[in-house]
């Protein structure tokens, strides 16, 4: 069924991809913003969040003391005391630990070891992200517990307390971090009916924890309420600065080593594959520059040319054992050369010179050559996913960024046949091509995702993406990731200028980052008009491996290039398979 893939299935059991000496450790993300900025973000959001934390334990222990709900707590905690058993007494015992201070370091220390080790490919940001949330919770504990003085219960206590004041419950407040980290992860991770079951039986361990230590007599219930607020404020700020889209999960080498290892990647033989029509002897000249500045005093450019786009110079520069390829050029270039260098382990450097540049956008790359190589070389080996594709027609090749089928494909046809507007306009041209083939007939289509029933629909377009933005900064596959194992799918149907507002609408939220819907058709009941379940004129899946059948010829698309149309693509995800050099941000 379509999921979203931790591990690596082209991989061998405990194998692990070489990495240079002060690379990532095996952790992969697009480089959209850095450590720099996650730490100013936390930071600064740590201190508001201390300080609303402060600031409420203050208002309860002074000028609300008098007001409800603060007037009640008292007898709550004594109508717990009071239905006190053995049982419930042990009970409370065993929930209690759950947010022990020795459990809650048990549990972070546990699932961060094994969301690395665990996984073929290390899961570094989700692990950073339960690490730092947790600790972010203690740190403000601490802060809020020395700011605001508050005393326990005045009943007979269970348990034991440290002097520390009873504002707010640091059980509760871890347990939060703790648990609902874990509950995040599996929510953001897993696919499938049970993983809301899992993920709610999670969030519902720290509210059990709050009622044991008020029912323990150790905490008044908004002691409580202050432990789960300081617990998933933490867990929001962490998330937006870790798991958010570009969180530089890389171990970039330190400073004092930075030149050495690139001392020790650039000395090998360099091959810069470029394409002429974009790249001029002016450009390449400048690039020249770049390298020699980093070490390589004799690259080898090689051009493409229009029978051979890149494949065959970069396969041959491999067979004369190129340490590095630089590519200079558009999508098309690029996916040439990561074809040829799909499970290499060789690293490729891209320097965009052309219209799209779809890969260089998602991944945040500079757009200007010289800092796009610069940025390179300063920075870490990471992996990126790869497409695999075939159909009638189309021999098996790879895809770094898109595919599709339907109207995407005639506009790139359309605008393919006017390069003159392309060089004019720049990538607006496909906005004017768009509206040229916006009338493009409807197709039938079935679709298969991996185990999944077959699906059965009509629609104008179907894109299949290892990346979700396209030029215009419009996000079209909003849970696309290059490197999260898997890839989507969107099968857009907008009938009627009611049906394209709605499908614009769709797509715009999902350039904002709004919540989108990840169908997954093994388990989400199908209905409506083509078998959809709501009539929408978008949908999304996720997904390792699509066959999907058109009932007549199709014109199809890999990486902004039209291709012969046909009746079938049949797509793969390969985890991996394309080793890059990335610019580690806010070092």
């Amino acid at each position: 069924m379509p999921t979203a893939v931790s591990g690596r299935p082209d991989e061998l059991p405990g194998e692990r991809p070489a990495e240079e000496p002060g690379a990532a450790g095996g952790g992969r993300a697009p480089v959209l913003r850095g450590t720099g900025w996650s730490a100013r973000w936390i930071g600064a959001l740590t201190v508001c969040q201390a300080a609303l934390v402060v600031g409420a334990g203050l208002l309860i222990t002074g000028p609300a003391q008098g007001l409800w709900p603060v007037t009640v707590e008292d007898a709550v905690i004594e109508a717990l005391v009071r239905m006190r058993t053995g049982s419930l007494t042990v009970l409370s015992s065993i929930v209690s630990e759950a947010g022990n201070t020795a459990t809650v370091i048990a549990v972070t220390s546990v699932s961060c070891v094994g969301l690395i080790l665990i996984p073929r490919l290390p899961l570094w940001r989700q692990a950073a992200f339960l690490a730092l949330a947790v600790s972010l919770q203690s740190l403000v504990f601490l802060v809020v517990t020395v700011a605001v003085d508050r005393h326990r219960p005045d009943v007979d206590r269970l348990d034991g307390s440290l002097p520390t004041s009873s504002y707010t419950s640091g059980h509760t407040g871890a347990a939060t971090a703790v648990y609902g980290g874990l509950a995040v992860l599996v929510l953001s991770r897993l696919r499938g009916p049970w993983r809301g079951v899992v993920a709610g039986l999670l969030f519902l361990v720290p509210v059990a924890v709050g009622v044991a230590r008020m029912y323990r007599g150790m905490h008044h219930p908004t002691d409580v309420v202050g432990g789960l607020v300081n617990g998933g404020l933490s867990l929001l700020i962490v998330g937006r600065a870790v798991l958010a889209d570009g969180f530089v999960t890389a171990r970039p080498a330190a400073a004092g080593t930075a030149v050495a290892d690139r001392s020790r990647r650039l000395p090998g033989h360099v091959a810069v594959v470029f394409n002429p029509t974009v790249t001029g002897r002016a450009e390449r000249d400048v690039l020249r520059g770049v390298l020699e500045r980093h070490g390589c005093a004799e690259p080898a450019f090689v051009e493409t040319t229009a029978e051979d786009p890149g494949g065959g110079q970069t396969a041959a520069a491999v067979r004369e054992g190129a340490t590095l390829v630089v590519v200079c050029g558009g999508d098309g270039t690029l996916r040439a050369a990561a074809d040829a260098l799909a499970g290499s382990r060789i690293p490729l450097a891209l320097v965009p010179c052309g219209t799209g540049n779809l890969l260089a956008r998602n991944l945040g790359l500079p757009l200007a050559p010289a800092e796009a190589l610069d940025a390179a070389l300063r920075g870490a080996v990471h992996h990126v996913d790869l497409g695999r594709v075939e159909g009638d027609g189309l021999a098996a090749t790879h895809f770094a960024a898109m595919s599709g089928a339907g109207l995407d494909a005639a506009m790139l046809e359309r605008a393919n046949d006017s390069d003159r507007t392309k060089s004019l306009l720049g990538w607006p041209a496909y906005a004017v091509a768009l509206l040229r083939v916006l009338r493009t007939p409807r197709m039938s289509l079935s679709v298969r995702l991996d185990d999944a029933p077959v699906l059965r629909r009509r629609a104008r377009m179907v894109l299949l993406g290892n990346v979700g933005t396209v030029q215009g900064g419009l996000t079209l596959l909003p849970d696309a990731r290059p490197d999260d194992g898997r890839l989507n799918l969107l099968i857009l149907d907008p009938r009627g200028p009611g049906g394209w507002i709605r499908a614009v609408r769709t797509l715009l939220r999902g350039s904002t980052r709004a919540p989108s819907r990840v169908v997954d058709p093994a388990v989400d009941t199908v209905r409506g008009r083509d078998g959809r379940r709501d009539g929408s004129p978008v949908e999304f899946f996720a997904f390792r491996r699509a066959e999907i059948g058109f009932d007549g010829p199709q014109p199809r698309e890999l990486d902004g290039d039209p291709v012969t149309p046909g009746h079938r693509l049949t797509a793969e995800v390969r985890p991996g398979a394309l080793t890059m050099l990335l610019p580690v941000r806010g070092e």
